[in-house]
């Protein structure tokens, strides 16, 4: 049976309760004519991981897939490189495709990887992608999805990494047994760029599906926002976001709808905003919700804080010092 597995999926997961879903929904939904494994590996998960996945289990079966899981339950999980190169050994197909489980694949990406892949055994292929939230790492984004074909193969000592980030990868099982696996030296330790200047060192190539085929998550934002509001803002009956610019924004449209309705006020020093009203246009309530925008010397704690520190010429820490407020205790930041 192994030999005719043409693409084996492989989702390493830790604590992943929160996107898994969205993640193997878009699994789910894949759209190709291939035969395909899914190799799953739970390092260590103490949330709701392992319940999803035994979910999800008979509907991926349904649907055709081979569905392959193993988990381990250590004190502290053995990470990423760990659980990639486990998933990995475990899977049967001729073809790697990589997947974050924070992560949504658009529903072609495995079908135009593997066909541009196939033609490529020799080549880390990677694919465009969007970013969740949109704007969040826009620099970066322009960079990765914009490097011409040559650029993919030269750009790589770069402080951005490697040239196709891993969430896209997709490559010849062969590429990872050439480079003998991922690094598992554990946290911090990056796996990915030891691995694509390994591949590179060995005569690989990159090159780029130019269609967009990932939405690749900000997790980090997701955690904090989660555990702001599951610590700090279930205790708060109303509250002020400090700065109606665009992380103030950004920061109240991820929040529940719950603790947006706390928010009384955006604050801030910019007279243009000052006396005006942030409308939460991305919503479907119909009235769409009003925020008004007042001067930060009106502001009334508790705040939270989305200011970026030492930006202002000490400005905004002199404004912050001015109100007499307690950190911890009146506002927390989240910036």
């Amino acid at each position: 049976m192994s030999e005719d597995i043409d693409v084996s999926v492989i989702i390493p997961i830790h604590n992943a309760g929160l996107w898994l879903d969205e993640c193997l929904d878009s699994l789910y939904r894949q759209k190709h004519t291939l035969n395909v494994e899914v190799s799953i590996f739970l390092d260590s998960c103490t949330d709701n991981s392992l319940a999803i996945v035994d979910g999800w289990a008979p509907r991926l079966k349904d649907t055709g897939y081979i569905v392959n899981v193993s988990k381990e339950d250590n004190e502290t999980p053995k990470g990423v490189g760990y659980a990639k190169n486990k998933a990995v050994v475990q899977s049967h197909g001729k073809y790697l495709c990589f997947l974050d489980s924070d992560d949504t694949m658009m529903p072609e990406r495995i079908q135009k990887q593997y066909d541009l892949a196939y033609l490529n055994n020799n080549a880390i292929v990677g694919c465009r992608f969007k970013r969740d939230p949109p704007d969040s790492t826009a620099r970066y984004t322009k960079w990765a999805n914009e490097m011409s074909k040559k650029q993919l193969n030269i750009q790589i000592y770069t402080s951005h990494g490697p040239t196709v980030i891993m969430p896209t990868w997709f490559c010849h099982r062969n590429i990872f047994d050439s480079v003998g696996g991922f690094s598992e030296d554990g946290k911090g330790t990056p796996e990915d760029l030891i691995f694509f200047h390994k591949h590179i060192s060995n005569g690989g190539k990159i090159i780029r599906h130019d269609d967009e085929l990932l939405i690749y998550r900000q997790t980090i934002w997701d955690i904090r926002i989660q555990e702001l509001q599951r610590k700090v803002l279930k205790n708060w009956n109303t509250f002020t976001i400090w700065n109606a610019g665009k992380q103030g924004r950004k920061f109240y449209r991820s929040l529940t709808r719950e603790n947006q309705k706390k928010v009384s006020a955006f604050c801030d020093v910019d007279v243009k905003k000052v006396g005006s009203y942030y409308t939460y246009e991305e919503t479907k309530e119909i009235p769409k919700p009003k925020v008004p925008i007042i001067h930060f010397s009106e502001a009334k704690a508790p705040l939270i804080i989305c200011m970026k520190m030492e930006l202002t010429g000490g400005q905004f820490e002199e404004n912050l010092k001015s109100l007499q407020l307690e950190e911890g205790k009146d506002y927390h930041h989240f910036n």
